[in-house]
């Protein structure tokens, strides 16, 4: 199995850490240290090694360093596949981040091409429970990390709807404003629904007979109450033929925005809402792990995988087992944790970095 992997990371500037500089291998980082200190900070920084906001889904101004506030940059080596790109992404004066690939200037979609970046952070175990908003963005980045390009058919897809639920709160109703812009959306809002249903397929074929320790997912996407037309041209009738209640609505009411995940544990045929908090975050690391798998057939290489605080909510037997498919998969996983102590089944298998908090600057050591 080929390797995807920092082998340095530079931070300037970003979030707490003035300067931090890690010099890696492919093995896992065990990043550890009390609350507040700025391990989250560092998960984010390789985040944005991937299209978007990152993990938190800040804007480019709330990651820069207080109170200087001169803007920040991460600069890094990532050993992709057979190749090794330079990789650098920086904000200044609070405008959108840039990225030069190998001292290129690139698109953040560039991104996608060379590296995939999975996530579960603490903020994700109430998936299940909370709005389709939340399991829409969780479904689309396991998307992107299929598909690059998904990345950029939802930026169009969510520009032309902007477009047209402007139009419908100013009550137009000239249909040759509608026109080009529903042909647009139907085009890239047909994409996005084959998109999200290549990326199930994958991880159902990633889940069966896989050997983990973590409970299978069933996962379907529920169209919305409206419906999902099957195809950009049926897309494109329906947004036309809606027109009279969007307006009433004011918004837009058939589409992929309207869409939502829903789980079932496997096992037990109990929807992931009403399983027990454990049950929904084990639910939530087997596809996390399962797409990494799927990931590894189809990229070639596992993902980086960031795991904040994954070790705190797991019991001792379900974390061994956790560091053990992680290590079987070759994968670097970023993780956090307070103290050394919930990594110890991990062994000389990890790297170790140490983070403490100096009067508001994030101090880092390389055990």
């Amino acid at each position: 199995m080929m390797a995807l992997s920092l082998s340095s990371l530079t931070l300037s500037h970003f979030r707490s850490h003035k300067v931090a500089r890690l010099a890696l291998d492919p093995r896992p980082v065990a990043i550890y240290g009390p609350n507040g200190a700025g391990k989250t900070n560092i998960l984010e920084a390789v985040s944005l090694f991937s299209p978007g906001r990152g993990l938190r889904r800040s804007s480019a101004e709330d990651m820069t360093r207080r109170p200087e506030a001169l803007g920040w940059k991460l600069s890094g080596v990532l050993q992709s596949l057979q190749q090794v790109h330079e990789v650098e992404t920086w904000s200044e004066g609070g405008a959108a981040r840039q990225v030069k690939i190998d001292g290129k200037a690139a698109a953040q979609t560039a991104l996608g091409r060379i590296a995939r970046v999975l996530w579960l952070i603490p903020s994700m175990d109430r998936l299940w429970i909370e709005g389709a908003e939340g399991r829409r963005r969780f479904l689309d980045r396991m998307t992107l990390s299929f598909l690059p390009d998904h990345a950029q058919v939802s930026l169009d897809y969510d520009k032309a709807m902007r477009e047209r639920n402007r139009l419908l709160k100013d009550m137009v109703r000239d249909a040759h404003w509608y026109a080009a812009l529903e042909q647009r959306m139907a085009e890239t809002g047909a994409a996005i629904h084959t998109n999200r249903l290549r990326a199930l397929a994958e991880l159902a074929e990633a889940q069966e007979g896989a050997q983990t320790a973590f409970p299978a997912a069933d996962l379907t996407l529920q169209p919305g109450e409206l419906g999902m037309p099957e195809t950009a041209e049926d897309l494109r009738a329906a947004l036309a033929d809606g027109r009279a209640r969007d307006l009433a609505a004011g918004r837009t009411l058939i589409g992929p925005h309207r869409a939502d995940l829903y789980g079932v544990y496997a096992a037990k045929g109990v929807p992931a809402k009403d399983c027990s908090t454990g049950e929904q975050k084990a639910l939530l690391v087997s596809l996390i792990l399962a797409n990494a798998r799927a990931l590894a057939r189809d990229f070639g290489a596992p993902p980086l995988l960031l795991l904040d605080e994954v070790a705190a909510h797991l019991d001792v037997d379900r974390r061994a087992a956790l560091y053990d498919e992680i290590c079987a998969l070759g994968a670097q996983a970023w993780m956090t944790g307070t103290e050394t102590a919930l990594f110890d089944s991990l062994g000389d298998r990890a790297q170790y970095v140490h983070v403490t908090d100096t009067d508001g600057t994030s101090d880092v050591v390389q055990a």
